[in-house]
């Protein structure tokens, strides 16, 4: 498969079956740049984000017509103390019991926001499990494998990138579990 890459300096590369990427909107972020370099396949897709926004994946979802059940957004909680990335639907809630249990603890809590920020190298609302300035174990819920594409957030707020789940697992080195309940 062949990639494509924007004629202007730091474009991100993307692969030349899915191009659908608007010239001219900044790109790079360490997400994209992961998934460039393991030449994942994968699609960028930019929208107007609005600062004054509270609910970041369903703006997305209704941003880019996309069901909400496969845009997925990243949580940062600490699991027994230490920090964890849980992936669900923007339409779900995550159950904490659920995400300790799937990474052997015992105890889960929503990290501070503060702290998610320092640990991911992400904005709120922009954070990406892919690229992450720590690694941190990273599971995803199960309903991800009911998709052959869904989306994440591409590392900045107004930015989503849409790949195949067994992708994302091999890029964040995740796992699946049940760790979703209706939102």
């Amino acid at each position: 498969m062949g990639f494509h890459r924007q004629n202007r300096p730091g474009a991100a590369i993307i692969p030349a079956r899915r191009r659908h990427y608007r010239p001219g909107v900044a790109t790079g972020t360490p997400a994209t740049a992961l998934l460039a370099k393991r030449k994942v396949a994968f699609t960028l897709h930019p929208y107007e984000h609005d600062p004054r926004a509270q609910a970041f994946g369903e703006e997305a979802a209704a941003a880019l017509g996309v069901d909400p059940a496969r845009i997925f957004k990243t949580l940062i909680a600490a699991v027994d103390g230490k920090l964890a990335c849980a992936v669900v639907p923007v339409a779900a809630r995550l159950d904490l019991k659920a995400f300790a249990a799937a990474l052997g603890g015992k105890r889960a809590e929503l990290a501070d926001p503060a702290a998610a920020a320092r640990a991911t190298g992400y904005v709120v609302g922009g954070i990406s499990p892919i690229g992450q300035k720590s690694r941190l174990r990273v599971v995803v819920d199960d309903s991800a494998a009911g998709f052959d594409t869904l989306y994440v957030s591409a590392g900045k707020r107004g930015l989503q990138v849409e790949l195949a789940p067994a992708d994302l697992l091999a890029a964040t080195e995740g796992r699946l579990a049940a760790i979703a309940t209706a939102g």
